[in-house]
């Protein structure tokens, strides 16, 4: 994730992205999903990865133009991802791998 980042109020953000604030690029790699291991469940939608978040006791933190940030009052974890799902790519997904061991797990489509 290179590039050059801002902390602003309290929220780090890409600096150099090609949208007003919002990151560039395409999406994860074609054949590679998120998946929810106990049900199977391949994450489609930030709807989707949200409920499982949240019953793992995950909250939104903050309301961010360009990221959806989820975090666990319980550790200093934080999850960040594009707020447009089809920039979502595979090193945000392995975010949510490791912050969630053996909750997720990234697959071959």
């Amino acid at each position: 994730m290179t590039g050059v980042w801002v902390f602003e109020d309290g929220i780090v953000r890409r600096a150099d992205s090609e949208a007003p604030g919002c990151g560039g690029g395409s999406g994860a790699r074609p054949g590679k999903v998120l998946v929810h291991v106990p049900s199977g469940e391949v994450v489609t939608t930030y709807d989707v990865l949200e409920r499982r978040l949240r019953e793992l006791g995950w909250e939104r933190y903050l309301n961010d133009p360009c990221l959806l940030q989820f975090h666990q009052r319980s550790t200093v974890h934080l999850i960040s991802v594009p707020r447009d799902f089809a920039r979502l790519k595979l090193v945000h997904m392995y975010d949510v791998v490791v912050k969630t061991r053996n909750v997720f797990e990234v697959r071959d489509a």
